[in-house]
């Protein structure tokens, strides 16, 4: 609608002496506190000073100049220093329905990215470690800024770039040697590695022997690519488990030991440019022009370091995709790292590294505010923060439905008890640090991913207790219920295009939030089967349905039907 307004505008605020391009005028319409104030308002002291005007007079001047009303307006009138603008809601809802449940899936998609490409980066664990709560948040923000990018039109290249080379792996290869039992790697592989890098971690004495483990796995030492690629193979099986289960799938798995294989060519060129030096013996990158400090190519010991294999990784990325963006999603703490990255990559003389963006998050905390940190053996894992919500779940789900069978309460337990993690997450924006409370996030009540399914079930259980097909006539009254849900579908689209342009997915979760609220008030104060207006309201039953399925495939939550 926002649109529409800046198509009217545009031309009598040229005659008026003012030439404003459409986004322009866009930025400038807002919804009124007040619905006796109009549905939209362009306000005039926004460009009054360009004038040299009194707001409340240049208001008149360009309502005067607006010579017909168009049909989707009942009224365009003047208030103060304000434009007004009330819709004809007859018209124009009975239009959105019509849009809605005629796009479908495509209600509130735009082709703005047609024939580009964004890669996006997200999740990226190391290897030999279980899907701990640290790598959460980089798979749930990146998957769903991937979706944004998607609904754009964008063509999303999904890349996991897994952490499988670096000095921790000669810790793990020197700890699997000094500790490692054989009969408790075969019963469980990763928990035993785990347990490993935390007992040489805690010891500082073995630094320096897991550098030299790491030295001869870089030189192509036998026995320890061997337990490399034993380490490695146990970890994507284990990954592949963890994704099918949260449903989020990767268009290329990338890896540091495959970027590792083409540092040597960065290295020479990055020497060729006189782009890296020698510094104590270590090949370097002064930055420290820039405010970035120095950034270290390769060690003393003549090995290398991952900026240089992530150097490497966007080259080899730009070549095979010629991508319009590139988006990390990466804890906050690597801002440093990814600054100097991209800052070398723009020295090396590649204009793309320019489009390369950096969208960090917090930290998930527990409920003492104090970070996990797998190091020192205090984390969660991914299948035991699912089981625990999982729990809380059915304990609900079996409250409200006594007689659902064990194998459904276990089915649908397991898709509150995502939606509850996604959308506990996601609701806030990125760089928040959160508390991870799991009895607040699986509660069916609030702010919550349980509360969004079980609003999205209300609205499906209205359509199975009805033979009657959704067909939409012509509106002819809208009560106060109809009115507030009907402007929240509207705005959709707009609400999709904002997440996106601030890659900021809580714009997405607490539009689909005030949406449900919405639909609740309107479910308790409007009858829909039987009453005289079920045809119209059926319809927006289904057009809720439909939007909030758009919107929770951004998010990457998957509904249910039934609770």
């Amino acid at each position: 609608m926002k649109k529409e307004i800046s198509k009217i505008l545009r031309k009598p605020l040229k005659k008026i002496g003012l030439k404003l391009e459409r986004e322009e005028i866009e930025k400038y319409v807002e919804i009124p506190p007040s619905p006796d104030l109009g549905d939209f308002a362009f306000p005039c002291f926004a460009i009054a000073n360009r004038l040299k005007e009194n707001p409340h007079d240049i208001a008149i001047r360009i309502r005067e100049k607006i010579k017909r009303v168009p049909y989707i307006f009942e009224e365009i009138s003047v208030v103060g220093p304000y434009i007004n603008f009330y819709l004809n809601r007859k018209i124009i809802f009975y239009e959105l329905l019509k849009e809605i449940l005629k796009r479908r899936e495509k209600f509130g998609k735009s082709n703005l990215g047609k024939r580009k490409t964004i890669v996006v980066e997200f999740s990226s664990p190391n290897i030999a470690r279980r899907f701990g709560i640290g790598h959460i948040r980089s798979t749930i923000i990146g998957n769903a800024i991937a979706n944004l990018c998607k609904f754009q039109g964008f063509t999303v290249k999904r890349i996991n770039y897994l952490g499988d080379w670096g000095t921790q792996f000669g810790k793990l290869i020197l700890g699997y040697k000094k500790f490692g039992k054989p009969e408790k790697f075969k019963k469980d592989p990763i928990s035993h590695l785990q347990e490993i890098y935390v007992k040489v971690n805690k010891n500082k004495k073995y630094l320096e022997e897991a550098k030299k483990e790491f030295k001869k796995l870089e030189e192509g030492d036998r026995e320890n690519l061997v337990l490399w690629r034993l380490f490695r193979d146990v970890s994507l099986k284990e990954f592949e488990k963890t994704y099918k289960l949260l449903g989020i799938e990767f268009d290329e798995i990338a890896s540091e030991s495959e970027a590792n294989k083409l540092v040597n060519k960065v290295i020479e060129e990055l020497k060729e440019k006189k782009i890296a030096k020698k510094s104590k013996g270590a090949l370097v990158v002064h930055l420290k022009k820039y405010g970035l400090g120095t950034a270290i190519i390769k060690k003393s010991d003549d090995t290398t370091i991952y900026c240089t294999r992530d150097l490497a990784e966007a080259i080899r990325r730009y070549r095979k995709f010629k991508f319009e963006k590139m988006i990390y999603e990466v804890g906050q703490e690597q801002t440093l790292h990814f600054k100097q990255l991209f800052k070398i990559l723009e020295m090396m003389g590649y204009e793309w590294a320019k489009r390369c963006i950096h969208i960090s998050h917090g930290l998930y905390l527990g409920k003492d505010g104090k970070k996990f940190s797998t190091r020192k053996g205090k984390t969660a894992h991914l299948e035991e923060i699912i089981e625990e919500c999982k729990k809380y779940a059915k304990a609900e789900i079996k409250k409200r439905f006594p007689n659902l069978k064990e194998e459904e309460v276990e089915r649908r337990g397991l898709k509150v008890a995502l939606a509850a993690i996604f959308y506990g997450d996601l609701k806030n924006h990125r760089m928040r640090n959160i508390i991870f409370d799991i009895e607040r996030f699986t509660s069916f009540d609030g702010n919550t991913g349980p509360y969004i399914l079980y609003t999205y079930a209300r609205a499906s259980s209205i359509l199975k207790n009805t033979k009657a097909k959704t067909k939409l006539e012509k509106i002819e009254s809208l009560d106060e219920n109809e009115i507030q849900i009907l402007k929240l579908l509207e705005i959709f689209p707009e609400r999709a295009r904002k997440a996106f342009e601030e890659l900021d997915p809580s714009i997405v979760a607490n539009y689909v939030y005030e949406l449900c609220k919405k639909f609740n008030e309107f479910y308790h104060a409007c009858r829909v089967l039987g009453s005289e207006k079920e045809s119209l309201r059926l319809a927006i039953v289904e057009a809720f349905r439909q939007v909030t399925r758009n919107a929770c495939k951004i998010l990457g939550i998957q509904l249910l039907d039934e609770m």
